[in-house]
């Protein structure tokens, strides 16, 4: 038990961190009113997601490699509670265009990613066999 706790501690220190750079240095090239650095870690937290879900569906991936993997680095690399405020924000500010894109970018290229990641994960494991 406590192994598994110290794995997604570890996995979600590591991701915090992740999300942090790589929302950071996307944020640096964009404007400071609409997060591209919240909407691409999510799209990459999704895409991870999607292929990881292939592994979990064989029965290839441990226990402890979930732990990791799915509850601690990418439970702290997406970032869900940043995307609601940031939406809260763009509501508050009248700006309603960049709220419903936002929230359709979101959820839209989120479901996408799972997908790809899904597709990504049978062309290397059929690369594999």
């Amino acid at each position: 038990m406590i192994n598994h706790v110290f794995l997604i501690a570890f996995g979600g220190a590591l991701g915090a961190i992740f999300r942090y750079l790589i929302s950071r240095f996307i944020d640096n090239f964009s404007n400071n009113l609409f997060s591209f650095g919240t909407l691409s870690v999510n799209f990459i937290g999704s895409l991870l997601v999607g292929f990881l879900i292939g592994f979990l569906g064989r029965d290839i991936l441990s226990e402890s490699v979930n732990n990791f993997a799915l509850i601690g680095f990418l439970g702290a690399f997406t970032t869900f509670s940043a995307f609601t405020m940031q939406s809260v924000i763009l509501w508050q500010e009248n700006e309603f265009r960049l709220f419903f894109t936002n929230i359709l970018a979101n959820n839209i290229l989120g479901i996408v990613a799972v997908f790809i990641g899904l597709f990504l994960f049978k062309i290397f494991t059929k690369n594999l066999s």
